[in-house]
């Protein structure tokens, strides 16, 4: 390893503003991954991030002339903020360049440090190309997030706590990569010291800078990458980052957005806190490789980098956390349009508890439903779920893995239905335990046909169900002492006018 980066990160003067974060055993990970692993816990620095380490030791080392002429960096996110407090600390100057697509909130995070901001363009690469022409113009400084020697360093911290913190070499370390200023930090440290120690890098499957850039040999830009893990969204690793990750990077693995879901709920699980996307890469990466590996008592060690997540996202990671750790599978299923049907068709799938249930009547001989089955975390038993259903005659189609059927058409069921005649609507609510929904249809019988059925396992105490339900005229009392004897809480939704002008049977007047 370049001795020129060991002396620059045993020389890094930052812990005035930086917190030596704790490296946490994760209990219920280390269980169920049968090895013992820790989390680099970076989401307790002041900013939330490890990019204050790499902002601030390079900030630390500017001329006194530099400081007097202040900062400038492009940024929407965690470096912003990094430069933000480390600006404020050093009494210097700092203006930051937002994309005009900023979430406000952030915008504010960065005021609120005292810093200046500026919004221009509709992308990272507009507001940087903007912020290197403010430099030249200013004579600022510009800080760059990760292709700098004293940011590499900066993040090279890490490496030296957390060996300091760990007992002997652990067997491999997991880093998230963006840019690349951490993994080249942390593995020209670690490697120095344990050239056996494993750095495996973590990318999203839709932003692999550096992976493609490896496979090629030289640097290479993404025409686009995703930005679910929008901290590291970059299009093309650093030079000189990118120089040292060639020697210190053992492999690369991908991940995709259900598996970086699933990580942020591992994360919550064992501490409690809820990691950004971009933070949970390495949990992610780690449980690939050790399923991949068939790895068993070995000591892991994952960064988990960051916890600045917009709490509006919170609702997504949740529907597809359960997806991405194998334990909910969404499946299209054509069953007869006739009373009864429901009940049948939850008696195939035996003691599995649905998650989600969506239905709008079509025809009078077949009814396609989507629904969502709970699973445990073994991919097999997804397939023999499958091949159950198939034995007992039906249609089904397997939607898991189809990212159009989970980010849309599951909202997307229903409609009107001309056709369906004397449609009611009611609203329900039944205690949440495994078979509520098979004991609800049960109750519910083949008296009556359901011409519109929703349900989704919240994760609360109580199940909700939607229920379109056809009644005739003379039936209406029957039906009223079928609700009285159910003892569920219910409402008549009818008269419920998202219901007359979105969902209703019939003609609505």
């Amino acid at each position: 390893m370049p001795q020129s980066y060991i002396e620059r990160i045993l020389r890094a003067q930052i812990y005035d503003v930086v917190n030596e974060t704790p490296l946490d055993e994760a209990p219920r990970l280390s269980r169920r991954l049968e090895n013992q692993v820790f989390l680099k816990r970076e989401d307790l620095q002041p900013v939330f991030s490890f990019k204050l380490r790499g902002a601030y030791n390079r900030m630390r080392n500017l001329s006194d002339a530099q400081r007097k002429q202040g900062v400038i960096a492009a940024s929407a996110g965690n470096h912003a903020q990094g430069v933000a407090l480390s600006a404020r600390r050093l009494n210097i100057r700092a203006l930051i360049v937002m994309p005009k697509t900023t979430p406000p909130i952030k915008v504010q995070s960065v005021h609120d440090l005292g810093a200046r901001t500026v919004l221009y363009g509709d992308s990272y690469d507009e507001a940087y190309e903007h912020s290197l022409q403010l430099a030249d113009e200013k004579g600022m400084t510009f800080i760059h997030p990760f292709d700098d020697p004293e940011v590499i360093a900066g993040q090279g911290t890490i490496g030296m706590e957390l060996l300091r913190q760990h007992a002997g070499p652990p067997h491999a370390i997991f880093v998230p990569v963006g840019g690349g200023g951490l993994i080249s930090g942390i593995g020209s440290y670690v490697k120095y010291v344990y050239p056996d120690v494993k750095i495996i890098g973590i990318e999203p499957e839709d932003a692999p800078t550096l992976q493609h850039s490896l496979e090629k040999g030289r640097r290479t830009s993404l025409k686009q990458v995703g930005i679910f893990a929008d901290g590291v969204a970059v299009k093309m690793i650093g030079k000189e980052t990118f120089r040292l990750a060639r020697k210190v990077v053992d492999e690369v693995i991908l991940v995709n957005t259900d598996e970086i879901c699933a990580a942020i709920k591992d994360v919550f699980d064992d501490t409690r806190s809820i990691a950004e996307p971009a933070g949970a890469l390495a949990v992610a990466g780690m449980k690939k490789y050790v399923a991949r590996e068939g790895l068993r008592d070995q000591s892991l060690i994952a960064i988990e980098s960051g916890a600045n997540i917009n709490f509006d996202r919170l609702r997504h990671v949740a529907e597809r956390a359960e997806l991405g750790e194998q334990r909910e599978a969404l499946l299209a299923v054509e069953i007869p349009e006739e009373p009864g049907s429901f009940l049948h068709f939850c008696r195939a799938i035996g003691k599995r508890s649905v998650t989600e249930f969506n239905y709008r009547y079509a025809d009078t001989e077949r009814a396609h439903v989507f629904v969502g089955v709970e699973l445990n975390d073994s991919p097999q038993q997804r397939e023999a779920l499958l091949d159950q259903l198939s034995d007992k005659g039906y249609s089904v189609v397997d939607l898991t893995d189809n990212e159009a059927a989970k980010l849309h058409i599951r909202y997307m069921v229903g409609g009107h239905a001309p056709g369906v005649k004397n449609e009611s609507l009611f609203r329900f609510e039944f205690p949440e335990r495994p078979g509520a929904l098979l004991n609800f249809l049960t109750e519910m019988g083949k008296r009556w046909n359901i011409s519109l059925f929703h349900y989704r396992n919240h994760g609360a105490a109580y199940g909700r169900v939607l229920m379109g339900v056809q009644i005739d005229q003379g039936e209406k009392r029957e039906f009223s002492r079928f609700l009285k004897d159910l003892g569920y809480p219910w409402q008549d939704e009818t008269d419920n006018i998202a219901y007359r002008l979105f969902a209703c049977g019939g003609r609505y007047n």
